[in-house]
């Protein structure tokens, strides 16, 4: 056995899958996938992932085989994609490419199979496996590498939008206005998208490779309202890993909504409450303090112009979620606590926060009582309508943080949506599952 792979088959022999496959996804880029295919054979097994199992197990029985260890190789690769383990997948197509031609049976994109896979397909598969772990350059470099075997769709495409989540804009604009046309609706979305994409980027140009709120809008589409406070020097870049939110927080941010609508012209004519508590509590605080009616949210005609208001999307009966993807006239989406490593089916036109974990206000969480010890405190059970008179009568001053961050004054947010104005809220609320390139640190 080897030392690299000793801590990952202990967890599963401990019956920790999940476990075992985060060590995998830390070591996977130093190992043959050959070597790999032992371990992710048992994991798959531990969980009942057939396919994956199968797979790994041909590629383990016949590694040394150049054709039938290349198709092997292809297979295994494809199956991680589709059970979420991209990373695994990264050295193994790797070696597929090198292999060149190999025998399958498999979809790419839904389309295609047949009794060849050759090199392009693999290379597409890779470029995909790159992208799930936002390793955007690398992806870049493999499809730039390969130029001379790829086409305008899906290849061209998958190179721009790497290039754009790589940061680098004007790569993505060279090579997107090189394609042609997508021919039928299968890639025309995702052409509106990044042309969407190039746009805001002209509009409102990244400051650079630390600009948040800029790259935020270049590829979401969404404007930040708020920076977070704390370790912006210590790898957060204006994000928070685990946030213990407050309604003083909470009405901050609405404050900070109010300096976006008065910036960018837009009066909303109603509040659309969603129906978690979260949300519907946000929502009535902010219909009270913008003056505005409230009703709950109906997907489609019945929302235009209105302003909906999530707490936390991911939190929030997704399918009403999926409803907001096409959006209805004049209709805003805020979510005030925006996941940003494992972002909700829509990207909110305006967000008040990025964050990896967050707690309510209302909420159970530690505290430390009389005796210096750390408990579990209670939820706040109170009714939406309680719970908006706490985040409407809280004080609206930002934390002031640790004083590392840069400052942001509610006049450079205004001067930012300004700009944003003719480019903003505009088309469909497509998801962009990237954190871009602006990093921030992340609890695993």
């Amino acid at each position: 056995m080897r030392s690299d792979l000793a801590k990952a088959w202990e967890l599963l022999d401990a019956g920790d899958p999940q476990g075992a496959a985060r060590e995998l996804r830390r070591v996977a880029d130093n190992l043959p996938a050959a070597e790999l295919a032992p371990v992710v054979r048992k994991l798959a097994e531990s969980v009942g992932i057939d396919e994956l199992a199968d797979a790994a197990g041909a590629l383990t029985g016949r590694p040394a085989d150049a054709g039938a260890g290349a198709g092997a190789l292809y297979a295994y690769g494809y199956a991680c994609i589709e059970h979420g383990l991209s990373e695994l997948a990264v050295p193994a197509l790797r070696e597929a490419l090198r292999a060149g031609a190999v025998p399958a049976k498999r979809k790419l994109f839904g389309r295609g199979g047949g009794r060849q896979v050759n090199p392009r397909q693999v290379l597409l598969e890779l470029a995909v496996a790159l992208e799930d772990g936002e390793r955007h350059a690398e992806a870049v470099a493999v499809l730039q590498e390969h130029r001379a075997i790829t086409g305008d769709w899906p290849d061209g495409y998958l190179l721009a939008h790497n290039a754009l989540m790589d940061g680098r804009v004007e790569l993505a604009r060279e090579v997107f206005e090189a394609l042609e046309a997508p021919d039928g609706d299968t890639w025309a979305p995702a052409a509106d998208r990044i042309r969407r994409s190039l746009a805001r980027a002209a509009a409102v140009p990244p400051a650079g490779p630390t600009d948040l709120r800029g790259w935020h809008y270049t590829l979401t589409g969404g404007l930040l309202a708020t920076l977070s406070t704390h370790g912006f020097q210590a790898g957060m870049t204006g994000r928070w890993a685990m946030l213990g939110d407050s309604y003083e927080n909470c009405r901050h941010s609405l404050e900070r909504l109010r300096t976006v609508l008065a910036a960018t012209g837009r009066r909303p004519s109603s509040v659309a409450l969603l129906p978690d508590r979260g949300s519907e509590a946000l929502g009535l605080a902010a219909a009270a303090l913008f003056g505005l009616p409230a009703a709950p949210y109906r997907p489609g005609a019945a929302t235009a112009d209105a302003l909906v208001v999530a707490y936390d999307l991911n939190e929030c009966d997704q399918e009403l979620v999926e409803a907001l993807y096409e959006r209805a006239p004049g209709e805003l989406l805020y979510e005030h606590a925006t996941c940003w490593t494992d972002s909700p089916a829509v990207s909110a036109d305006i967000s008040g926060l990025l964050v990896q974990h967050v707690a309510a206000p209302w909420e159970p969480r530690l505290r430390v009582d009389e005796d210096g010890q750390v408990e579990q405190g209670p939820a706040d059970d109170a009714p939406a309508a309680e719970l908006a008179d706490r985040i409407r009568t809280a004080t609206a001053s930002p934390d002031e943080g640790d004083g590392q961050t840069p400052p942001d004054p509610d006049e450079a947010l205004a001067a930012f949506a300004t700009r944003a104005t003719t480019t903003w809220a505009i088309g469909n609320r497509d998801r962009i599952r990237s954190s871009g390139p602006v990093r921030s640190s992340r609890f695993a």
